[in-house]
């Protein structure tokens, strides 16, 4: 089977094949094959090669990295993806620790972000002592600014509502429309949920979203009493950290480590076909990937497959590969989201009047962005490298966001030179300053359109199946955001429990 959904026509990609005359594939053989070079798939990768298997990863874009990426405007090496990653666990950190990169790690600026919403555009600071918008103490001033005393009088309802009526709950949106009303949701969780999931909160799992909010608030006897006792239990340190020089130069650092462990990690090469197949040197079944290349085609023999890949892909492949196992078929569509970043030349900006950025609530009129980040407002190295960059010395980065669940992306079919006069358009209005054409130094677009949230309800159960598959097939694994979560703090522990099982299998059948 060589069939590519992705529309990719092999003999369009190879002249010789265009002209009729056959070609044969580059063969090669590997003890551990990853399809996808993401985070997932280079760290999954990497605790492979450690142990001193031969491994290859093969990789659709041209540069490995996923929504760990890097892009170059006006002498600035700045992230195109994730700029930051979540404390909890520890994970990222020990990764960066083992890389060499500790001495790195960096805390951002704590103004925090602001929202915008309305008709009018207006603009206060999202309150601070909340989880996902939802707000430890409804009646404070921050969360009045922004829901009115009238949305506020009916979110401290929640106070008063029996323990009884609150059981446990599934769904984010619902839980907190029926406990705290329209206004907190619509004004102060739907912007988050939007922004960080690309997800509406009537879809979002709470259980993966916020773990342990469905047991306090049903100790604290409210959800708000819960949201409390979560912000008290974080308070200790940053819930988010960075690294100098940007998120990018982890994805450097592993493909460091991957070269000098013998690893081989190929790119711009799509996976259209994975299959079940007899070794010639053994009795052991083996995984063969086939790989489209711009010359000519490469196969791959591995004793052991892991996929890395985005979730069509991967259940795509998993389909090939694995007799009778029927892809679901509820399983909800990627949403699109672009991210545009901007390096403007905007003394309006040296004060940073929103903070580290704005979300934008669904209400608010007159801009298309879901999301923007002022990253040299967030963080002071690269603060320090626009100023060094050049220009009047009021060098600035900002980053916005577009696409939102269940809605066309609003830069599908612009061009670039379209997509930056929006650009600077919105942040004008979301930074409440004017920004002209002439602010404008540089722009730059990253586009994903397979960004499937693995926090939607009902996707453990579809993720559950999904793994439930690769059980009953020794040797293959699956890892990558859609099935860990979302984040670094979700994606890193997760590839390392799937290239664990690798190993164990590998150490195994070596003795």
């Amino acid at each position: 089977m060589s069939s590519d959904p992705a529309g990719l026509d092999p003999a369009a990609l190879d002249p010789a094949a265009a002209a009729g005359e056959p070609v044969e594939p580059e063969q090669r053989r590997s003890d551990v094959v990853v399809v996808g070079g993401g985070v997932a798939g280079l760290v999954a990768a990497l605790e492979c090669a450690k142990i001193g298997l031969s491994v290859t990863v093969v990789e659709r874009q041209e540069e490995p990295g996923g929504c760990v990426g890097r892009i170059e405007l006006e002498g600035l090496s700045l992230d195109s993806g994730a700029e930051s990653f979540a404390t909890r666990n520890g994970s990222v950190a020990e990764l960066l620790e083992a890389l060499g990169l500790a001495d790195d790690i960096v805390t951002p600026n704590r103004a925090g972000a602001w929202l915008v919403w309305g008709a009018g555009l207006r603009a206060a600071p999202l309150p601070k002592t909340g989880v996902l918008g939802i707000p430890a103490n409804p009646l404070g001033d921050d969360v009045r600014a922004i829901i009115g005393w009238g949305g506020a009088i009916r979110a401290y309802a929640d106070r008063l509502m029996p323990i009884l009526r609150i059981g446990r709950a599934d769904s984010v949106g619902k839980l907190v429309r029926s406990r705290m009303g329209a206004a907190v949701l619509e004004r102060l969780v739907t912007p988050i949920s939007s922004g960080v999931y690309s997800a509406d909160p009537m879809d979002l799992d709470l259980d993966l979203v916020a773990p342990g909010l469905n047991a306090a608030m049903t100790r604290a006897g409210s959800l708000s009493g819960g949201v409390g006792e979560l912000v008290e239990t974080r308070r200790a340190g940053s819930a988010v950290l960075g690294l100098r020089g940007g998120m990018h130069r982890l994805v450097d650092a592993l493909r460091g480590e991957l070269a000098r462990f013998g690893a081989v990690v190929e790119t711009g090469r799509e996976v259209v076909e994975l299959q079940r197949v007899e070794s010639p040197d053994d009795e052991a079944a083996s995984w063969r990937v086939r790989a489209l290349g711009s010359e000519r085609d490469l196969v791959i023999d591995a004793r052991y497959a892991i996929l890395a890949a985005p979730a069509q892909t991967s259940r795509r492949l998993l389909g090939q590969a694995v007799e009778g196992w029927a892809d679901a078929s509820d399983w909800p569509s990627a949403a699109s989201v672009e991210i545009v970043t901007l390096v403007l030349d905007a003394p309006a900006l040296d004060a940073a009047p929103r903070g580290t950025g704005v979300l934008v609530a669904a209400d608010a009129v007159g801009v298309q962005a879901k999301a923007l980040t002022h990253s040299s407002a967030k963080w002071s190295w690269l603060a320090e490298a626009a100023k060094a960059s050049g220009g009047s010395g009021s060098r600035h980065v900002v980053r916005l966001s577009y696409g939102r669940a269940g809605a066309a992306n609003p830069l599908e079919g612009l061009d670039d030179e379209a997509v930056a006069r929006l650009a600077v358009a919105d942040a004008s209005a979301l930074l409440g300053v004017e920004l002209d054409a002439q602010a404008l130094v540089a722009s730059g677009r990253t586009a994903w359109r397979d960004a499937l949230s693995h926090a939607a309800l009902g996707q453990r159960a579809r993720v559950a199946e999904f793994e439930d598959a690769l059980t009953a097939e020794p040797g293959i694994e699956a890892t990558g955001s859609w099935v860990a979560g979302t984040g670094l703090a979700s994606v890193v522990p997760h590839a390392i429990e799937a290239a664990a099982r690798i190993r164990h299998l590998a150490v195994q059948e070596r003795q």
